[in-house]
């Protein structure tokens, strides 16, 4: 089960997602979740989704998936594939992995069809209103201009976060929404959840970062904070 806030981490291909560098930053993920009683979920290449849901205890999900049954496919990459990998849901048309509305209508339908977890990105206010007519379980919205360099969303462009918060909200209030681009460091994502989402999602601020459990440390307690104080001002 998820609650919230939640942080996402996403590891991308970055050489760090390999081997036993992908499982240390699992594990780490797994200690600060413990640590600081928050969901956390990581993301790992689909070569290690299998072994890092056999590693930890944390929500696996995977970075993509195909709208395809089983079938003659080849290369792609099932639902119930990731499913019997252990995977609990899956991030669907990232920035760097887009897909036509149409697949992700279905791909959608099939993860809550075998109880898997959708997370869908989004790169504007209207593509999120569009997604949100989809009911996915959770909205990212990512503006792709941002996505890693380090200069957050939540401060370089707060209006694209409050005008998704409300699209959302106005559609289909049971869509958990988070944001990311650029998130890399507890302020960001404190930031990012006094303007009104239930957590963050990210990539090189923690997969790239020197000392990777001490960043997710931060953005957890972070989090937390933001968390507390949204939630008694309601």
């Amino acid at each position: 089960m998820l609650n919230f806030p939640i942080i996402v981490l996403n590891f991308k291909a970055y050489s760090e997602a390999v081997g036993e560098k992908c499982v240390k930053l699992a594990e780490y993920a797994e200690e600060v979740s413990r640590e600081y009683g928050m969901s956390i979920v990581v993301a790992p290449p689909v070569t290690m989704l299998s072994r890092i849901a056999n590693s930890v205890s944390i929500p696996v999900f995977a970075q993509h998936v195909d709208p395809h049954l089983p079938g003659s496919w080849t290369g792609s990459i099932t639902v119930e594939m990731i499913k019997e990998a252990g995977a609990a849901g899956s991030l669907i048309n990232h920035s760097e992995k887009r897909m036509i509305l149409s697949d992700i209508s279905i791909v959608i339908k099939r993860l809550r069809e075998e109880k898997l977890v959708s997370l869908l990105c989004t790169d504007t206010v209207e593509t999120t209103r569009a997604g949100a007519g989809l009911s996915p379980d959770m909205i990212a919205i990512e503006p792709p201009e941002l996505i890693g360099t380090g200069i957050p969303v939540s401060k370089a462009k707060p209006e694209i976060v409050i005008g998704a918060v409300e699209a959302v909200k106005k559609i289909n209030s049971s869509i958990h929404i988070l944001c990311g681009a650029g998130i890399s460091s507890g302020e960001d994502v404190g930031r990012a959840i006094e303007l009104g989402t239930e957590g963050v999602l990210l990539a090189s601020g923690y997969v790239k970062a020197k000392d990777p459990r001490l960043i997710l440390s931060s953005m957890a307690e972070s989090a937390l904070k933001a968390w507390e104080k949204t939630q008694s001002s309601k």
